[in-house]
This record gives C-alpha cells, sequence and structure tokens, in this order.
C-alpha cells in the first residue's frame, strides 16, 4: 500500500558548428564559443567544478551499512528526480501551447496514462525510505517541493490530500532539501555519483 502512494506520487509529478578565420573550429565539450577581443580568436571554456572530499570514516559498522545503503538509494532515485525535473519542464512548455483548460487537463490524464504504464513495474519496487529520499531530491532538482508542484498542477486540494496520504507513512510532500544541514552526507554522495566517483 505504501508504495502504491509513493507510485502515485511520483506519476502526479510526472504529470506534471563554429567557424573563425574561414575553418572550422574543433572545441572541446565544455566550450561555449570562440571569443575575440582584438581579431584573434580565442576558445572560452567552461571547466566543471571538482569537489574533493576527506575520507569517510565510521564509529562501527552499523553507521558503514547505513552510508552504503544510502548510496545505493541515492543511485536508485536520483535517476528518476531528474527526469520528473526533465518531465515537468517539457509538460509546462508545452501546455502554454494549448488554448484550452480542456485540452491540458486531457494532456494531463494522456500523459499520467502513459507514464504510469513506462514506470509503475520500476517505481513499486522501491522502499518506504527510497520514496522518501525521492521527495527530497524532487526538491533538490526542481528547486521546490513536491507539493508546490502538485498543487501548480492539480490544485491545492488535490496536494493537500496526496500530502495527507503521505503523512500516514511518515513523509511530507513539503520536505525541503537542506545541503548543508541534515541533508549533507546526502548531498555528498550526489555529488560524487554525478562526478562518477561512486
Amino acid at each position: 500500500m505504501k508504495n502504491k502512494i509513493y507510485i502515485s506520487l511520483v506519476f502526479m509529478l510526472l504529470s506534471a558548428g563554429l567557424q573563425a578565420q574561414n575553418r572550422e573550429i574543433l572545441l572541446p565539450p565544455h566550450t561555449v564559443h570562440p571569443y575575440s577581443e582584438t581579431g584573434d580568436t580565442l576558445p572560452v571554456m567552461i571547466i566543471p567544478d571538482i569537489y574533493v572530499y576527506p575520507p569517510t570514516t565510521f564509529k562501527n559498522t552499523g553507521e558503514e551499512e547505513k552510508y552504503k545503503k544510502l548510496i545505493r538509494d541515492v543511485k536508485r532515485t536520483l535517476p528518476y528526480a531528474k527526469l520528473i525535473y526533465t518531465t515537468l519542464i517539457e509538460t509546462y512548455e508545452y501546455m502554454q501551447t494549448l488554448p484550452t483548460a480542456k485540452q491540458r487537463q486531457d494532456h494531463m490524464k494522456r500523459m499520467e496514462k502513459e507514464l504510469y504504464a513506462e514506470y509503475f513495474p520500476v517505481l513499486k519496487k522501491m522502499s518506504l525510505s527510497q520514496g522518501k529520499l525521492l521527495i527530497k531530491l524532487i526538491n533538490r532538482e526542481c528547486n521546490q517541493s513536491s507539493y508546490d508542484i502538485l498543487k501548480a498542477f492539480l490544485g491545492s486540494f488535490r496536494a493537500g490530500f496526496w500530502n495527507f496520504f503521505a503523512g500516514i507513512f511518515g513523509a511530507s510532500l513539503k520536505s525541503e532539501w537542506n545541503p548543508q544541514g541534515k541533508d549533507a552526507v546526502t548531498e555528498r554522495i550526489i555529488v560524487l555519483v554525478e562526478e562518477g566517483a561512486l
């Protein structure tokens, strides 16, 4: 039952070449554009941030196992949080092109059905802790709570209903991401996963 709630919540959220000096320049992948100040062309490059953390130490094996479980949960849920963000942006932009409220509502229903069919088998296998983590990661990726996203797409009554329902299982759709506080360890894991270090 608890897994179905998180799955339903996820689906509700989802249902939400350069040239210079007459020759071609092959630029590294992080190059933005050539820049010319005095007639010479210089590539302007974005160098990604590199994060260096001290080695992780554990007080006991139980703490180490908890850390390993968090790594596993982040690797499992982070792609879905990113997918939700991408889907929300695409859905919002597409819905702005629809002229009537009925067409927007029909599109949301159709999209919800398609996403449910595609992702239900995977999401139903998530644990309660993974569901709670997913709610927090959605807040991290989208820079707003799951509650706010549902409220924007479905209205405050339905968003409140889903938040109440999540509360029955000890979760809150209003959970906020705090990378300097209680979510610092999770943020570190996410950064390391995104860099490919974990």
